[in-house]
């Protein structure tokens, strides 16, 4: 005699068959459950809660047999839910339809628990450290190859003249000095503002009022102007360099120039190089000029120095050596951020996470480098300019 044991019926039935779990119990053979209806996302939050309890009342029974022939729709939720009432392996005695095979094949499939932590080793900090140098040698290996590759360019073009990307070369020069005209005024004059103010509250203790002409005109003519420029120029034109050349390893340009034998630093390094060596020196002057402007104004107000006084007495405060010297870092600035932002740039490989690593650092070591070369410049010229 069988007996059987059924789910209630749900108001939507009429829309989606419910699914339900029979419970047949036959003299002298195994119980056997019989799930029918829509055992999918949709039709489970019909009952979801039922279904739960009562499959956990069975889903430990030894020697029970799972009939699925019923079921109409399977998919992955409605598997994953007897899945784990089975203990997360098939069930022994198991009926289903051919069709709903492939669900539970791919539940059967290894899954990865993750790699096991490996604990670190004794030395991990000098092997870390060692790691980190050995990297930056790579780094200056692959510069110098695209430096060399360069010079040797450059060589070339000046044997045939004609083959001078004039061009890309104004591109550039546009891209990297024209249009960052309206950053480095801003940023200039605050600073300059922002110098004069703070000098000003110092001198005004010792009466010497008229020394803040000296400090603004070597302060911003010998080092904060040139750095301040090449600073901005590292974040803003450098990290552009890098994104630009990224995006042409991301979308095979790069590949594509190789396959036309267009060479790459001919066309892409080197009219960039060009372009912000010429341009540094003339962002570093408009630079000078702004932040000058800014401290005479401030100078103004804090000490009433008149502007006649300011700028007459400037070129005596200030030696012209300290001018072609700030000239002279600028263009070296202009020219290492260059090398820096396409040699990062290069490095990129084809996705977006590369991109995104990849100008980040071309943006950070071209703005170590600036600060390191200048601390070189500074520690060279130590006697110059300063009178």
């Amino acid at each position: 005699m069988a007996q059987t044991a059924t789910l209630p019926a749900t108001p939507d039935a009429d829309r989606i068959t419910t699914p339900a779990i029979n419970v047949v119990a036959v003299a002298g053979q195994p119980r056997r459950l019989e799930l029918s209806g829509a055992w999918n996302l949709r039709g489970l939050e019909l009952n979801l809660a039922q279904l739960r309890q009562q499959l956990a009342e069975h889903g430990g029974e030894t020697g029970i047999a799972w009939d699925l022939r019923g079921i109409e729709l399977l998919d992955h939720a409605g598997a994953m839910l007897l899945w784990r009432t089975w203990g997360r392996r098939r069930a022994s005695n198991l009926v289903l339809k051919p069709e709903h095979e492939p669900v539970f094949q791919h539940l059967e499939l290894p899954r990865e628990t993750g790699t096991a932590v490996r604990p670190r080793e004794r030395w991990w900090p000098v092997l870390a450290v060692g790691n980190k140098v050995l990297g930056v040698f790579h780094h200056l290996a692959a510069v110098v190859m695209v430096l060399g590759q360069v010079v040797i360019d450059t060589m070339r073009l000046v044997r045939h003249p004609a083959q001078i990307p004039w061009l890309e070369i104004s591109a550039n020069i546009y891209r990297t000095g024209a249009q960052a005209l309206g950053i480095t005024a801003l940023v200039g004059f605050l600073v300059g503002v922002v110098l004069s103010y703070l000098s000003a509250q110092q001198l005004k203790i010792f009466g010497a009022d008229a020394f803040i002409v000296n400090i603004l005109g070597i302060s911003v003519i010998r080092e904060l102007g040139p750095v301040l420029a090449a600073i901005l120029m590292a974040g803003r034109s450098g990290s552009a360099i890098t994104a630009q050349l990224g995006v042409m390893r991301v979308t095979e340009e790069l590949d594509a120039m190789e396959v036309m034998g267009i060479p790459q630093t001919l066309r892409l390094i080197l009219p960039k190089m060009l372009a912000l060596a010429i341009s540094m020196p003339l962002i570093v002057m408009w630079t000078n000029a702004i932040a000058l402007s800014g401290g005479m104004l401030s100078a103004q107000f804090e000490l009433g120095i008149s502007y006649t006084y300011f700028l007459s007495n400037l070129p005596d405060a200030v030696p012209i050596a300290n001018l072609w010297l700030g000239l002279g870092k600028g263009m070296v600035f202009g020219f290492l951020i260059a090398l820096v932002a396409c040699h990062f740039g290069l490095l990129i490989e084809p996705n977006t996470e590369s991109l995104g690593i990849g100008t980040t650092n071309s943006v950070v070591t071209s703005i170590t480098v600036v600060i390191i070369v200048d601390a070189i410049f500074a520690i060279l010229f130590k006697d110059i300019g300063i009178s």
